[in-house]
Protein backbone atom coordinates (compact mmCIF):
# COMPACT_ATOMS: atom_id res chain seq x y z
CA UNK A 1 0.00 0.00 0.00
CA UNK A 2 1.23 3.43 -0.64
CA UNK A 3 1.65 5.98 1.75
CA UNK A 4 -1.66 8.39 1.06
CA UNK A 5 -3.48 4.93 1.04
CA UNK A 6 -2.85 4.11 4.83
CA UNK A 7 -5.80 4.13 6.82
CA UNK A 8 -7.12 7.09 8.97
CA UNK A 9 -10.37 6.65 9.76
CA UNK A 10 -10.87 6.80 13.61
CA UNK A 11 -11.05 3.07 15.31
CA UNK A 12 -11.78 3.02 19.23
CA UNK A 13 -10.15 0.13 20.03
CA UNK A 14 -6.96 2.32 19.65
CA UNK A 15 -7.98 4.68 22.31
CA UNK A 16 -7.03 7.52 20.24
CA UNK A 17 -3.54 6.41 19.55
CA UNK A 18 -1.72 5.50 16.46
CA UNK A 19 0.16 2.29 15.25
CA UNK A 20 2.42 2.02 13.11
CA UNK A 21 2.28 0.20 9.40
CA UNK A 22 4.52 -0.15 6.70
CA UNK A 23 3.65 1.49 3.35
CA UNK A 24 5.63 2.35 0.08
CA UNK A 25 6.93 6.24 -0.34
CA UNK A 26 7.06 7.57 -3.64
CA UNK A 27 10.70 6.34 -4.41
CA UNK A 28 9.10 2.78 -3.76
CA UNK A 29 11.03 2.01 -0.28
CA UNK A 30 9.11 0.75 2.33
CA UNK A 31 8.55 3.19 5.60
CA UNK A 32 6.68 2.97 8.71
CA UNK A 33 3.33 5.27 8.72
CA UNK A 34 1.53 6.41 11.15
CA UNK A 35 -2.18 4.94 10.98
CA UNK A 36 -5.60 6.09 12.79
CA UNK A 37 -7.00 2.39 12.04
CA UNK A 38 -9.66 1.22 9.75
CA UNK A 39 -13.47 0.27 10.48
CA UNK A 40 -13.23 -3.33 9.16
CA UNK A 41 -9.77 -3.52 11.53
CA UNK A 42 -12.17 -1.89 14.31
CA UNK A 43 -15.60 -4.00 13.97
CA UNK A 44 -12.92 -7.38 13.80
CA UNK A 45 -11.35 -6.25 16.82
CA UNK A 46 -14.36 -5.78 18.66
CA UNK A 47 -15.92 -9.36 17.76
CA UNK A 48 -12.80 -11.38 19.09
CA UNK A 49 -12.52 -9.09 22.33
CA UNK A 50 -16.51 -9.92 22.56
CA UNK A 51 -15.39 -13.58 21.97
CA UNK A 52 -12.77 -13.92 24.87
CA UNK A 53 -15.56 -11.60 27.22
CA UNK A 54 -18.23 -15.00 26.44
CA UNK A 55 -15.18 -17.45 27.41
CA UNK A 56 -14.53 -15.48 30.54
CA UNK A 57 -17.74 -15.42 31.24
CA UNK A 58 -18.07 -19.48 30.83
CA UNK A 59 -15.11 -20.60 32.35
CA UNK A 60 -16.55 -18.35 35.34
CA UNK A 61 -19.76 -20.63 35.71
CA UNK A 62 -17.56 -23.76 35.28
CA UNK A 63 -15.23 -22.53 38.30
CA UNK A 64 -18.05 -21.80 40.23
CA UNK A 65 -19.40 -24.81 39.22
CA UNK A 66 -16.59 -26.79 40.04
CA UNK A 67 -15.68 -27.89 36.87
CA UNK A 68 -12.38 -26.16 36.59
CA UNK A 69 -9.99 -24.06 38.20
CA UNK A 70 -10.44 -19.92 38.15
CA UNK A 71 -6.84 -20.36 35.72
CA UNK A 72 -9.31 -21.00 32.65
CA UNK A 73 -11.47 -17.49 33.60
CA UNK A 74 -8.06 -15.48 34.30
CA UNK A 75 -6.44 -16.84 31.22
CA UNK A 76 -9.85 -15.69 29.05
CA UNK A 77 -10.26 -12.63 30.82
CA UNK A 78 -6.27 -11.90 29.90
CA UNK A 79 -7.41 -12.47 26.32
CA UNK A 80 -5.57 -15.68 26.16
CA UNK A 81 -5.72 -18.79 24.72
CA UNK A 82 -4.60 -22.38 26.00
CA UNK A 83 -1.91 -22.11 23.05
CA UNK A 84 -1.05 -18.25 23.98
CA UNK A 85 -0.21 -19.21 27.45
CA UNK A 86 1.65 -22.05 26.68
CA UNK A 87 3.84 -19.98 24.70
CA UNK A 88 4.05 -17.03 27.17
CA UNK A 89 5.03 -19.85 29.92
CA UNK A 90 6.65 -22.14 28.63
CA UNK A 91 4.80 -24.72 29.20
CA UNK A 92 3.19 -27.42 27.58
CA UNK A 93 -0.45 -27.46 26.18
CA UNK A 94 -1.34 -30.54 27.57
CA UNK A 95 0.05 -29.17 31.01
CA UNK A 96 -1.97 -25.86 30.83
CA UNK A 97 -5.02 -28.52 30.29
CA UNK A 98 -4.33 -30.44 33.18
CA UNK A 99 -3.58 -27.24 35.36
CA UNK A 100 -7.33 -26.09 34.26
CA UNK A 101 -8.63 -29.19 36.41
CA UNK A 102 -9.33 -27.93 40.02
CA UNK A 103 -8.00 -30.83 41.98
CA UNK A 104 -4.44 -30.47 40.10
CA UNK A 105 -4.73 -26.33 40.35
CA UNK A 106 -5.04 -27.10 44.10
CA UNK A 107 -1.86 -28.45 44.08
CA UNK A 108 0.44 -26.56 41.68
CA UNK A 109 3.76 -25.36 43.00
CA UNK A 110 4.65 -21.84 44.13
CA UNK A 111 7.26 -21.84 40.78
CA UNK A 112 4.25 -22.90 37.98
CA UNK A 113 2.14 -20.47 39.90
CA UNK A 114 4.18 -17.91 39.55
CA UNK A 115 5.15 -18.46 35.87
CA UNK A 116 1.48 -18.17 35.53
CA UNK A 117 1.14 -15.20 37.20
CA UNK A 118 3.75 -13.10 35.85
CA UNK A 119 2.17 -14.04 32.32
CA UNK A 120 -1.02 -13.08 33.20
CA UNK A 121 0.24 -9.92 34.78
CA UNK A 122 -1.52 -11.05 38.38
CA UNK A 123 -0.59 -11.55 41.60
CA UNK A 124 -0.34 -15.39 42.50
CA UNK A 125 -2.43 -15.35 45.50
CA UNK A 126 -5.55 -14.07 43.06
CA UNK A 127 -4.71 -16.36 40.21
CA UNK A 128 -6.57 -18.46 42.73
CA UNK A 129 -9.90 -17.34 43.29
CA UNK A 130 -12.70 -15.54 40.92
CA UNK A 131 -13.33 -11.74 41.39
CA UNK A 132 -16.64 -10.21 42.39
CA UNK A 133 -18.99 -11.14 40.18
CA UNK A 134 -20.27 -7.53 38.38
Amino acid sequence: MDIDQVPQEENRTLGGHRKAVYARDASGKMVLVASKGWEVEEIVTVQAVDVFHAQAEAARQRAEAGQSAALEYWMYARRMDVEMLAQVTGLWQWRIHRHLRPAVFARLSPKILARYAEALGLPAEQIRCLPEHT
